[in-house]
């Protein structure tokens, strides 16, 4: 069976959900995207979508900056996603891709008189980045995008030339992954996932001022580690100095999840292993996106996937 994808106000097969070469968000990257994760529950024979609310709350927000705010509500794109994910019944884990774009073939790069168009699609997914062994990154040459040019709180795709010559510089030269830095020096956070550092016991964060994602992982992150964890929580500049002297370090994200930083710029983090509070985080994180743990079982959405 096909794949199904949801395009222009219908569900079709993927195969037919296309654009022209001539479409406005292809000829000027005017378009706006959500990744969320599904994960499968066998023993439930449901898919768990992972704060799909928050998501979505979060792209509505952004949509008044780019004037692409679509007729649906809220409660529709939910349904509609959820219709989805039902119809495509991956029986392993997935990530869903939900699209807002400027649907025209008119030339010119302006937002407010281009037709605002949804669409959403599914793909199976496993581990995006090593969770397990952790991760040798670098610290970018190149700065984040600024929130005056290109508002990092937003996934604008045009934005991602920022994110793809990062990591594309850094896997070239060996590295798993990047670090961004602020026009001003400050870390910001990786390619296209926020950063956590341990130091002294306390997890510090960048804040969201720093042209960072208000990530809904890191977001979920915050919550667990105080309330499961009973850690303390800094949200403060980072200098970069402090990477290397942390004593442990992660990525988080939707499709990175819970990553830990192993080795930053050849020097070690902590021991150079996994260390044990990032293994206590990713324990409790997974615990929550499986469905695990009945305090945070409304951050889901069961989707039954019996025909």
């Amino acid at each position: 069976m096909s794949e199904i994808a949801y395009f222009e106000g219908q569900f079709v097969p993927l195969d037919q959900a296309n654009i022209s070469i001539k479409n406005h968000s292809f000829l000027y990257g005017t378009s706006l995207f959500e990744g969320l994760r599904g994960y499968w529950l066998p023993e439930q024979g449901c898919a768990a979508i992972f704060r799909m609310k928050e998501h979505y709350e979060r792209i509505l927000a952004n949509s008044r900056i780019f004037f692409m705010t679509p007729e649906a509500s809220l409660e529709e794109l939910m349904d509609i996603t959820t219709e989805l994910v039902r119809q495509n019944a991956h029986e392993t884990d997935f990530y869903i891709r939900f699209t807002l774009f400027k649907n025209g073939n008119s030339i010119g790069p302006y937002l407010d008189k281009v037709k605002t168009d949804v669409c959403i699609w599914t793909n199976p997914l496993g581990d995006y980045v090593n969770i397990a062994d952790g991760l040798h990154v670098t610290i970018s040459a190149w700065r984040r995008v600024d929130d005056n040019a290109i508002p990092p709180c937003a996934k604008a795709a045009g934005a991602y030339m920022n994110t793809a010559i990062m990591i594309t510089d850094a896997k070239r030269k060996g590295f798993d992954e990047v670090i961004a830095l602020t026009q001003e020096g400050n870390v910001s956070e990786g390619s296209a996932m926020n950063l956590f550092l341990v130091r002294k016991g306390k997890l510090v964060t960048p804040p969201t001022t720093e042209n960072i994602l208000e990530g809904v992982t890191r977001d979920s992150i915050i919550t667990l580690a105080r309330e499961e964890l009973g850690l303390e929580v800094e949200e403060r500049t980072v200098d970069r100095t402090e990477l290397y002297r942390c004593e442990e370090a992660f990525f988080t994200g939707t499709a990175a999840q819970v990553a830990p930083i192993t080795q930053i710029d050849h020097r070690s983090i902590g021991t150079g292993k996994v260390g044990p509070i990032t293994q206590r985080i990713q324990q409790a994180y997974f615990d929550v996106v499986k469905n695990k743990n009945p305090k945070y079982s409304h951050w889901c959405t069961l989707v039954d996937l019996k025909r």
